[in-house]
């Protein structure tokens, strides 16, 4: 059986980064993808591939509570979902970490601080090479230092809707990226929810498990699936993996599951329900209530090439006419006719075609709250369910209303939108939550399991919320902050 001191499963935001905090320790670690590395190909900019023909997403369904099937949004490569996300790399508001209100429920608190992630989100922010402008955005903790390069500028369509937005007393800032701008980036149209051709996006696959995998100590090995933990008096001994067609196992003193909320719990579940004292792995799921909305102008062509720059977040803590907390709105990457057409098959394409022409295109995301009957169960054949009714949706609703009424005042009359459903889940969390409680958590306040002494969790399983916003700079954050504890413990 081969033996290793640290194994990390997973290779996103969160093993991936822990993989290069923990790079020039005396650990000898063995860095494990169920995937390989995503191609560098053509087909990376092709909208009908990745959305039509879905490319790079796994041949894989999941079935929702109803015993429903659906292709999830996830990605089984090297750097995880991170080499087909937007790039947006937001801080957490340091009030997501108290108990927060909301019309739909209570956010709970964290078991730790905004401060104590303070500084690892500024080395997060260095090592995924974060632009931004510090200040812009009202909600954003203070004191926090610059970013470490500007922010991806406006092209004149968006700095002018910036202004319109000004206009009506609004906030709206550039929102924080990680892209190579300075160096491989063209600016392309084809960023957001595509693998980036020429890696200049700030993917856990290129800014961390690249240069991690150069140091001696570190191995890494890409197609293999982690299948069970074998634990033995409160510990695990032994990891059973599947790599390339052959069963073995794997040992290691410690073991660090990243998986994603969703494959980290479903591991521990088929794992003999393995560190489930409290019986809340799986439970508390959330993904956000989002909301894709196109705003039209319909006398003028967005001739925008580089969108997602511009967002606002005046009503994330109290909305206009509303008490409670609603939530973010983003620019994403430029919506191409292509991409519609795979959600709307029906529609004609010389249709979808003005409307892509025509259009700005937002994400509206709103808190959805953590209850214990959101959870990933496993059928008796070991399939994947997800029951998830969604959360704090008047609030979502209420945000939309607010958003098409800026949007008209800016000179965008017309407004279409698609809430999304259980498929959308990209933004995944709380399954392994993290609580000082052992009754009530999975893990305690370093993502160790409260059960097992020597299993950890570190991926957006361990959020005990949600908030509202992308969650990729937290999970990096912690990351580096548990590679801190690790060391602190060899």
């Amino acid at each position: 059986m081969t033996s290793f001191d640290i194994i990390i499963v997973g290779t996103g935001a969160g093993g991936g980064t822990l993989a290069w905090a923990l790079r020039d320790s005396a650990a000898r670690i063995l860095v494990l993808d169920r995937g390989g590395f995503l191609p560098q190909e053509p087909q990376n900019w092709k909208a009908g591939e990745v959305f039509g023909q879905q490319r790079y997403k796994p041949n894989e369904t999941w079935e929702s509570a109803s015993g429903e099937s659906f292709k999830p949004g996830v990605h089984y490569c090297v750097g995880g979902n991170t080499k087909v996300y937007g790039a947006a790399l937001p801080r957490f508001r340091r009030e997501d970490f108290d108990a927060l209100e909301h019309e739909g429920g209570t956010s709970p608190a964290w078991p730790i601080t905004y401060e104590d992630l303070a500084p690892y989100y500024t080395q997060a922010e260095q090592l995924y090479q974060v632009r931004g402008n510090r200040g812009e955005d009202p909600t954003e903790p203070q004191p926090a230092p610059p970013y470490p390069h500007p922010a991806v500028p406006h092209e004149p369509q968006l700095k002018r809707m910036s202004e319109a937005f000004r206009s009506q007393g609004l906030k709206p800032f550039h929102l924080p990226m990680g892209i190579d701008l300075g160096g491989k980036c063209i600016r392309c149209h084809t960023c957001d929810g595509f693998p980036c051709f020429v890696h200049a996006k700030s993917d856990a696959e290129v800014c961390c498990v690249r240069p991690a995998s150069q140091h001696p100590k570190v191995t890494l090995w890409t197609n293999t699936l982690a299948v069970r933990l074998v634990a033995c008096d409160n510990r695990v001994a032994a990891l059973e993996v599947n790599r390339e067609g052959t069963t073995q196992r794997i040992s290691a003193d410690t073991y660090v599951v990243a998986c994603g909320a969703v494959n980290s719990a479903a591991l521990l579940l088929q794992s003999d329900n393995l560190a489930n004292s409290s019986d809340q792995v799986g439970r508390n799921y959330m993904v956000h209530n989002n909301s894709a909305l196109m705003t039209i102008r319909p006398w003028e062509r967005n001739s925008t090439t580089f969108q997602k720059t511009l967002s606002i977040n005046d009503w994330y803590l109290e909305g206009p006419d509303w008490p409670w907390p609603l939530g973010n709105l983003q620019l994403i990457g430029k919506v191409q006719a292509s991409m519609l057409r795979a959600a709307r098959p029906r529609v004609p394409h010389p249709l979808l075609s003005w409307l892509a022409r025509h259009s700005m295109d937002w994400w509206v995301m709103s808190e959805d709250l953590p209850i214990a009957d959101n959870r990933v169960t496993l059928t008796s054949s070991g399939r994947i369910r997800i029951h998830w009714t969604p959360t704090n949706t008047r609030s979502h609703r209420h945000l939309l209303k607010c958003t098409r009424r800026i949007m008209r005042r800016a000179g965008y009359p017309v407004t279409f939108v698609e809430t999304m459903g259980i498929a959308t889940n990209s933004h995944q969390c709380g399954t392994l939550r993290m609580g000082a409680d052992p009754t009530t958590s999975v893990v305690d306040p370093w993502c160790r399991t409260h059960d097992i002494a020597n299993l950890y969790v570190v991926d957006a399983s361990f959020f005990p919320s949600s908030a509202a916003m992308n969650p990729a700079l937290t999970i990096a954050a912690q990351a580096l902050r548990v590679g801190d504890h690790l060391k602190s413990t060899m």
